[in-house]
């Protein structure tokens, strides 16, 4: 294979963290349908797929409207040298799978990841299941699927049970109605999409100097200028808990003018400033309640 058959093959793979059936391959699917999704183990070897060119894009979930932000993706992302092209949300309905022949009554134990368990607190209660802690939801059902016994069940998706051969004893049975994922997707390359066409976000992240009141100033510059921060994180970069870092989302792309001033104002203010990504809001923003 050459060099320029391989770049072909790149271009219709996406990458994710995680095992065939995961949530994250779910978002890859729904929103990639015709690009085939490759496992990772880490999301550094899903960020590696993407620079080293096995995949065009990768598909990271960032924060949750459960369980909120997921760790270590704002300290890994900013380093990761690849750029935010496009964001995705997808609807989370957990499942409760099992293997054939199982049924609520048999049923003692339930494996999932952490996330996925505390999501569906009722249902563990209810039944007085005991919870098994494991990497991923996906990586749960299979390792349900090859204990087999019909006293373990898995919390993971749909399309995990259809992957490893589980049966759906229960369907939705997340805690909250509006458990939604957004994933942000990464490529070797930026993106300039036009803010005529439609509605913009720009992700970055920053430091400001260590002066009084160095946050309320960098930040004021978005509120004179009319700028929507949709999103504001902090997060702490050394062991000394002294320099913190913040990643934000705001409405809007730089070369519109209020952009461009409230980021001018942001860099004077700041240590540093670095875009992770200008890229299309998903219409999902769009809708009553994101749903």
């Amino acid at each position: 294979m050459t060099a320029q058959d391989g770049a072909a093959g790149a271009a219709s793979v996406i990458a994710f963290q995680g095992a065939p059936g995961a949530y994250s391959d779910l978002a890859c699917r729904t929103a990639y349908p015709n690009m085939t999704t490759l496992p990772s183990a880490s999301f550094e070897d899903a960020f590696a797929a993407v620079r080293d060119g096995q995949a065009q894009f990768g598909m990271i979930p960032i924060e949750n409207s459960v369980a909120g932000r997921v760790a270590d993706i704002h300290h890994l992302m900013p380093e990761s040298g690849l750029h935010i092209v496009a964001e995705h949300f997808q609807r989370v309905r957990h499942h409760l799978l099992a293997p054939k022949g199982a049924s609520l009554k048999s049923l003692k134990r339930v494996h999932s990841h952490v996330q996925a368990l505390s999501q569906c607190r009722k249902v563990i209660r209810e039944f007085g299941l005991t919870p098994m802690v494991h990497a991923d939801t996906a990586g749960a059902a299979a390792d349900v699927a090859a204990i087999g016994d019909p006293a373990d069940a898995a919390i993971a998706s749909s399309l995990a049970g259809e992957i490893y051969g589980l049966e759906a004893i229960k369907a939705g049975i997340e805690d909250a109605d509006h458990n939604t994922t957004r994933f942000v997707v990464l490529a070797k390359e930026p993106t300039d999409p036009d803010p005529a066409a439609g509605p913009v976000v720009t992700s970055f992240v920053f430091r400001v100097r260590s002066v009084p009141a160095a946050l309320y100033k960098a930040l004021g510059g978005f509120a004179t200028n009319g700028v929507n921060i949709t999103k504001l994180e902090s997060y702490i970069m050394d062991g000394a808990f002294t320099v913190a870092q913040f990643y934000a989302d705001i409405e809007g792309h730089p070369d519109q003018r209020p952009v461009r001033l409230a980021l001018e104002e942001l860099g004077f203010f700041s240590r540093e400033v670095k875009i992770l990504g200008v890229y299309p809001a998903s219409p999902f923003r769009r809708t009553p309640n994101g749903g």
